[in-house]
């Protein structure tokens, strides 16, 4: 459906009103909407300038959202943020503020409720179940051993080279 710039500007201004949004997204709904990409540009550079768009207001919920609510770890969400395009100058340090041990603490406990249901025939195979676990959630592999060993004890790293 081909729109006009200013009915895509009032568009535009009500999907970011709605939520937190990212240039990329918005210039992907643009580009649905038929526009052309000077338009495009001008939509969003009113938008940024109208405090509907940023990308580091964005980063800030994302980054948020995703820990506390689906659980993820640093490199999935760098991974998703590198995705929409969001430099990393924007969200490093908000990712450098939150520390290591909130991670830590939200992979134990997703660890803790995950152990109870993998069926395995020995500690070694339910562990390198946890360990896949934990990299698909997108925390890292020293991270998740440390956090196993917290839980089932025992050291892990003898069984990786």
């Amino acid at each position: 459906m081909k729109l006009t710039e200013p009915r895509a500007l009032n568009r535009a201004a009500s999907y970011c009103s709605k939520a937190e949004r990212c240039e990329f997204d918005v210039r992907k709904k643009l580009m649905l909407w038929e526009l052309e990409e000077d338009a495009i540009g001008r939509v969003i550079k009113r938008l940024k300038d109208e405090k509907f768009l940023s990308d580091e207001r964005f980063c800030n919920s994302f980054i948020n959202d995703k820990m506390r609510f689906n659980k993820w770890g640093k490199t999935k969400i760098i991974f998703e943020l590198k995705k929409r395009k969001i430099a990393e100058s924007i969200y490093k340090p908000i990712l450098e503020e939150l520390s290591n041990d909130d991670f830590e603490q939200q992979l134990i406990h997703i660890l803790s409720v995950k152990i109870k249901s993998v069926k395995a025939k020995d500690d070694y195979e339910k562990k390198t179940k946890l360990i896949r676990f934990a990299l698909g959630r997108g925390f890292s592999m020293d991270l998740a051993i440390k956090c196993i060993n917290k839980i089932m004890g025992g050291d892990y790293e003898e069984y990786i080279s």
